[in-house]
């Protein structure tokens, strides 16, 4: 008969079964491991390091998988999730996060992000906004939360932008009172860069090609969806389709970038000044560069349409 020197005891069943039947301290079983500790605390820690099991041991609790307790920790706990650590209050996590230099975290804000690349771009119209669902990247730490407004539209209509690029998308869309648009900013940077330090000649015989209008009609309808005739692209209604059409998606890359190894081409001049801006590739260090882009915005208030 088996005998359990803990208890002082025999049993008749097995001794895993013994141990969850006995009530005294001395035992303290894990079923689905079949282990049984001497003490809560060894039971404790087995689950906190046991890759078997999904444990919080503030709130004593186990969960499903670790999914679950992942999103336990994130919603209960001052948790990290990259280091794995709790920590007693949030400006506990919020020095952890601002003193790692593992950590993509802008203190001002408070905010978090997955990479460098994101805590210095977050999500601004890429394809000119003719919906307000359109994706640009514009850069947090120039956004207005850390940068005031003080580039001011030279038309008068009293906007105030964080940077030349927001101010140059602001005209582009049509957002100014002055009804100045892209073809406009397009037609004046081909007039006055004439040495070509921001635009493709090649791109540009003739002027640039801003004339060409595609409107898409119910013809579009492929059975299942409204398809671009240029690209096969497919929308779910006509009015998607033409802002489609309406966008730069199709036009010519005029816009080059004469950085070292860059060699890179945008077909706006919002996109273009946004790259710049980044310094990304080094460009603006360029004294021909600056020299354009600053002889240009000075001169943009002289811009006037045909």
């Amino acid at each position: 008969m088996p005998y359990c020197e803990r208890c002082d005891v025999y049993y008749w069943t097995s001794r895993l079964q013994h141990a969850v039947d006995s009530n005294d301290d001395v035992h303290n079983p894990c079923v689905p491991c079949r282990l049984d500790f001497p003490t809560w605390l060894g039971l404790k820690e087995h689950w906190v390091q046991s890759p078997r099991h999904a444990y919080c041991q503030y709130c004593d609790d186990h969960f499903y998988d670790f999914g679950d307790l992942e999103s336990h920790m994130e919603s209960f706990h001052y948790y990290c999730s990259e280091c794995k650590k709790v920590f007693v209050n949030d400006t506990g996590l919020h020095e952890h996060y601002r003193q790692s230099p593992k950590h993509h975290y802008c203190a001002p804000c408070r905010r978090l992000f997955i990479s460098a690349n994101n805590l210095n771009a977050v999500r601004f119209p890429l394809c000119l906004a003719f919906t307000s669902k359109a994706n640009f990247v514009f850069q947090h730490m120039n956004s207005s939360v850390h940068r005031s407004k003080d580039v001011k539209c030279p038309f008068g209509c009293g906007g105030a932008f964080v940077s030349r690029s927001a101010l140059v998308l602001h005209l582009e869309n049509g957002k100014c009172s002055s009804g100045i648009t892209r073809k406009e900013i397009d037609r004046y940077i081909h007039e006055r860069d004439t040495h070509n330090v921001i635009t493709d000649p090649a791109r540009m015989i003739g002027g640039p090609s801003q004339d060409t209008i595609y409107i898409a009609t119910e013809r579009s309808w492929n059975g299942r969806c409204y398809e671009c005739c240029l690209c096969h692209n497919e929308f779910r209604t006509l009015k998607a389709l033409n802002s489609h059409l309406a966008s730069p998606k199709h036009r010519d890359k005029i816009y080059l970038c004469r950085g070292p190894s860059c060699g890179t081409r945008f077909t706006t001049l919002s996109a273009f000044v946004q790259h710049v801006e980044s310094d990304k590739c080094g460009v603006m260090k360029f004294k021909s560069v600056q020299n354009a882009m600053d002889q240009m915005f000075g001169q943009m208030g002289r811009l006037t349409m045909s």
